[in-house]
């Protein structure tokens, strides 16, 4: 287990967005949601991408390569032709954690019928964890809230950084010592 630093990576995946034509909101509200639940030292970096496939793929290759414990990637998970996160995900994720997508689903779906629509899921490369959030800052917690509680025990299975939660928004789960 590493106890240096731990760093988020956040990439908004919208082709108006990278052209500045857009307010980013997605990638300021995970920021938000982190810095409101993470209680320990957490470097957070944001970037916004382009549409498609081959972007999100190359950006997570980077990011991972970079050491980045936690990935969120927000946008590009609906079924429009330009929605290609999810592929460009899968083509860099060697193992998925597929619970993390239907759990989000199933939260969401408590507040939205069109949550069915989502293709977000999660995901491992290397010692990043990768997860797909919607792009709407109140979809993101909500979805964030659904599954945090497993985030930090899965970065400890992975090798990745340490990371506690405030246990008045989230508390981790971590098996107890015997």
């Amino acid at each position: 287990m590493s106890f240096s630093q731990p760093k988020a990576a956040i990439v908004t995946v919208s082709d108006r967005a990278s052209r500045g034509e857009y307010e980013d909101k997605g990638g300021p509200g995970c920021e938000d949601y982190l810095r409101g639940v993470v209680t320990s030292p957490l470097e957070i970096e944001r970037h916004i991408i382009p549409d498609g496939r081959e972007s999100v793929a190359a950006k997570l290759r980077e990011l991972v390569a970079a050491e980045a414990d936690l990935i969120l990637i927000t946008g590009g998970t609906g079924p429009a032709p330009r929605d290609e996160t999810p592929e460009g995900c899968f083509d860099v994720i060697e193992k998925e954690l597929a619970g993390f997508g239907e759990e989000m689903r199933r939260a969401s779906l408590l507040e939205v019928p069109t949550a069915i629509l989502s293709r977000q899921s999660a995901g491992i490369a290397g010692k990043s964890l990768i997860i797909m959030v919607p792009g709407k800052p109140s979809a993101i917690a909500t979805c964030l809230d659904a599954v945090f509680a497993a985030v930090p025990y899965c970065l400890d299975l992975i090798g990745a950084g340490y990371i506690e939660t405030d246990p008045a928004r989230i508390e981790a789960f971590r098996p107890k010592k015997k």
